[in-house]
């Protein structure tokens, strides 16, 4: 696959073009997200958004966007593009433009009579600044150039509206302005690699709109502040750089900081680089701790989703260091079982399932870094977590039976983790068949290391609760007349929704299930879940079953665990069909791959979105960039092909310097699953 570029043809065409969205992130935790014309068409769209801790911890829309006008014979042509009431659009500057490509960084190029302009954005590395370059390619007479800055200065969330209590004065920088528009706010400096006057004309814009939003169901107009526009000369040749920051700039190095910044970029020219691009823009950092943002642009860091995504993320560096931090910044969010959100730190939301993932997410670092000696680093905080399911008191217990029972029926203890009015949209009270296929796998993990350190207290106190919950796990989940898993029981009986859940406990290393079981659960499973672009979350046969994802926010909540189909449940797909039926694994792999190269084009440009419709043609909703999805996929690439897949990797990491050399994953699917079934075998030989 080669750098992605669309033409005049597919850019003036809104319908199209308004869909296709640009999301450009760095490790300060800003991003700049817009559609590939420059209108914005989310709340959540702006060229510089940037968390604030000190004012909320959420992440604010400073910079809207940027207008620029080409002046030449005392004539104007604006080429901004903004939406407003009845699908007006002005002052459809999207008429002008001829090229959009993506490689290195988002580049749109303008023909305005004779006047040929090219638009380049990039994000510094390490803090919250935009650049904007704008070159000159051609011209034929004397040229100026305009600039009008859109403010916002509101949380992502919310909307602008116009009022008496913005501070609509600006103060002179070198070569720019510095606005404030509300006092707790810092300010945003505006500023020009070339002298340009600035003209103020304090204005605001009236109900632009959003159309995502609308179609969400949400507020979606908005009033935006321009507190004047910048003017100057361009010469044939010339390039011109914009900063936009939290911190005034040096006019004099926004050329050589650009280029700089450059030199440092991933080239995204193959589905792999796309990949190991959107990898990369997860991880955000202050210097003391790493969080893994769900998803962007509106998704926050998440604890469940960061240790289902971190194995898979790093397979494009094979770093580390990464995975340090992120561990490190989880425990220290913890307390023996750990928190649902990063973002809410002063009430605790403990869920029975995500210290299970905590250790399914050491397992899978131990396979990807066998020189790291991964349990020396984490197997006292293991043992930790799985005594405290014994003596913790919150809405989960372990039963006499062995088995985790969640005993609140509302609260939300499993991924399946949307609310409406304050109950779990998908209700899975009782013993639920991930989490305890999990809770198994834990426990036989850490027996499994324990017997290769020599820890015998720790094996003569859990090898019997391992028994108990072998003994009891298909006496409660499986049916042999249906020939599947139930996806929760409880005190009203068992739940038989065809959900992916099962799919999950098939794939662990340590299954608490035989083989023939495993083969009859997934293959009717595989039968009514699995689409081109992931499995569903519900079957198509079920009275519950919703398959588009769409409408206001109780619909689109119900449509993603009644129907929508999620990416990453192919991990877990393929895992299984490793132990089952290992000849069909890369031939599987290959078109699950082929499917998503071929989508790289449609929503989020380069990014795979968060989840489905249900049903053909599959369009991707949610989120446009989605952590798991993308581990996922990076996963399955590096599994397919590991050899070529590594070389070319290689070559990027030559050319950024910032991670170490890629090696060879530690084994295939097949070979993973044949140690797990040895270890299996090697435990319970223990325990007699």
């Amino acid at each position: 696959m080669n750098s992605l570029e669309f033409n005049k043809k597919e850019l003036v065409n809104l319908e199209k073009s308004l869909k296709k969205e640009v999301l450009r992130t760095n490790r300060a935790g800003s991003y700049s997200c817009t559609t590939v014309i420059g209108c914005n068409t989310r709340k959540y769209h702006g060229l510089l958004v940037t968390p604030l801790p000190a004012l909320d911890g959420g992440r604010h829309v400073l910079l809207s966007s940027l207008d620029e006008t080409i002046i030449q014979h005392d004539c104007e042509f604006n080429l901004g593009l903004h939406k407003y009431e009845g699908d007006n659009y002005e002052p459809k500057g999207h008429k002008y433009i001829t090229d959009f490509k993506s490689n290195p960084i988002p580049t749109l190029v303008y023909r305005v009579g004779g006047v040929l302009i090219s638009k380049e954005k990039i994000l510094v590395y390490n803090e919250p600044r935009i650049l904007i370059k704008y070159t000159l390619l051609d011209a034929h007479s004397e040229t100026k150039i305009r600039f009008k800055p859109f403010l916002a200065f509101r949380n992502i969330h919310a909307l602008s509206k116009a009022n008496m209590d913005a501070n609509t004065k600006v103060r002179e920088v070198e070569n720019g302005i510095s606005a404030r528009l509300y006092s707790p706010y810092p300010d945003l400096y505006i500023q020009s690699s070339k002298k340009c006057e600035f003209v103020p004309a304090p204005d605001w814009y009236y109900n632009i709109e959003y159309m995502k939003e609308q179609s969400r169901g949400y507020d979606f107009k908005e009033d935006l502040f321009v507190p004047g526009y910048f003017e100057t000369s361009i010469k044939k040749g010339e390039s011109i750089i914009i900063s936009a920051g939290l911190n005034e700039a040096n006019p004099q190095t926004l050329k050589t900081k650009f280029s700089n910044e450059i030199k440092n970029r991933v080239p995204r020219n193959s589905f792999t680089n796309f990949l190991i691009n959107s990898a990369s823009q997860f991880f955000m950092t202050d210097g003391k701790q790493t969080h893994i943002l769900a998803g962007y642009p509106w998704l926050p860091a998440r604890t469940r989703d960061a240790l289902i995504a971190l194995p898979g993320l790093l397979n494009g560096s094979q770093n580390p260091t990464i995975y340090k931090s992120v561990l490190s910044t989880i425990l220290s969010h913890s307390d023996g079982c750990l928190m649902g959100e990063f973002t809410n730190t002063d009430s605790y939301e403990f869920q029975s399932d995500i210290a299970l993932w905590f250790i399914w997410c050491i397992q899978q670092l131990e396979k990807m870094f066998p020189a790291e000696n991964i349990w020396k680093q984490y197997g006292k905080e293991v043992k930790k977590i799985l005594n405290s399911y014994l003596t913790q008191n919150y809405h989960f217990k372990v039963d006499d039976n062995g088995l985790i029972y969640n005993n609140h029926n509302t609260v939300a203890n499993t991924w399946m983790n949307a609310v409406i009015g304050g109950r779990p949209v998908t209700s899975r009270n009782g013993y639920v068949v991930e989490t305890n296929a999990l809770w198994y796998n834990a426990i036989e993990y850490a027996l499994a290391k324990s017997h290769e350190n020599k820890d015998h207290a720790f094996i003569k106190a859990w090898e019997p609760i391992a028994v108990k919950v072998l003994e009891n796990y298909s006496k409660i989940f499986w049916s042999e007349e249906k020939g599947y898993l139930a996806d929760h029981v409880n005190e009203y009986g068992a739940n038989w929704q065809m959900r992916p859940n099962q799919v999950i406990a098939c794939a662990l290393d340590y299954c608490p299930l035989e083989k023939d079981q495993i083969k009859k659960a997934f293959r009717l499973a595989e039968s009514q879940l699995l689409t081109p672009y992931g499995m569903r979350s519900l079957s198509p046969s079920d009275s519950q079953y919703i398959s588009l994802y769409k409408g206001n926010q109780d619909r689109r909540e119900n449509a993603a665990y009644n129907g929508s189909v999620w990416p990453w449940l192919l991990s877990f797909y393929i895992d299984t069909l490793a132990k089952i039926q290992p000849r069909m694994l890369n031939a599987k792999i290959a078109e699950f791959v082929d499917n998503f190269e071929k989508e790289m084009t449609m929503a989020g440009i380069c990014s795979v979105s968060e989840l489905y419709h249900g049903d053909p043609p599959y369009k991707g909703k949610g989120a446009i960039s989605f952590a798991m999805n993308t581990a996922c996929l990076l996963k399955l690439v590096f599994q397919l092909n590991s050899t070529a897949a590594i070389q070319e990797a290689n070559e990027i990491v030559a050319k950024t310097t910032k991670t170490k050399k890629v090696v060879a994953p530690k084994a295939e699917a097949k070979t993973t699953s044949k140690k797990a079934s040895t270890e299996k075998k090697e435990t319970k030989k223990g325990k007699k």
